[in-house]
């Protein structure tokens, strides 16, 4: 499947998780058909990636469809190129995540997002967690950059928090 019948396809999914979240009682386990909850996965993707977008957005105004769109696609081509269509067995504890007020070079929550994106790409978040929450998309404002960006950044650079930190840095003017 090339990306434009990717993007069509996640854009009808996407719909469908919207209006039934809208009609109340919605949970990541009903959100979606059993078609649709094939096709995500077929893709790297779970409900409940879905339901946490539909979620925020109703309730925060954020991320709306062209971030989650834009993430997921990046999550997309690790999970088809990296992980040759392979989901990982692992999950991300996430007690093993640093504080919130951890820093490095200077930015908070960096210490605690950049694990969080590796689970990201990798499909190895627990359902308790969300890539692009409401502290992540904090951190994206303050430092000019967009969530696909980010996860793009720590695909490239995937075990070198500092190299990631600098380019954080270098894309935002900071350095």
């Amino acid at each position: 499947m090339i990306s434009v019948e990717f993007t069509t396809a996640f854009r009808a999914v996407y719909d469908r998780a919207s209006a039934r979240y809208a009609r109340g009682g919605a949970t990541a386990a009903n959100l979606l058909n059993t078609a649709d909850v094939a096709f995500l996965a077929s893709q790297g993707i779970t409900a409940q990636h879905v339901f946490d977008y539909v979620e925020d957005l109703a309730n925060y105004g954020a991320p709306d469809f062209a971030t989650a769109h834009a993430i997921e696609l990046v999550r997309r081509d690790y999970f088809l190129n990296v992980q040759k269509g392979r989901p990982s067995s692992v999950v991300l504890d996430p007690a093993s995540l640093p504080a919130k007020t951890a820093t490095l070079l200077g930015m908070n929550w960096l210490p605690r997002l950049i694990p969080k994106a590796r689970a990201k790409l990798r499909g190895e978040l627990p359902a308790t967690m969300m890539f692009c929450c409401g502290g992540d998309r904090d951190f994206f404002k303050k430092h000019a950059i967009n969530a696909a960006e980010f996860l793009s950044i720590v695909g490239t650079h995937e075990t070198d928090d500092n190299a990631i930190a600098t380019e954080i840095l270098r894309r935002s003017g900071k350095t």
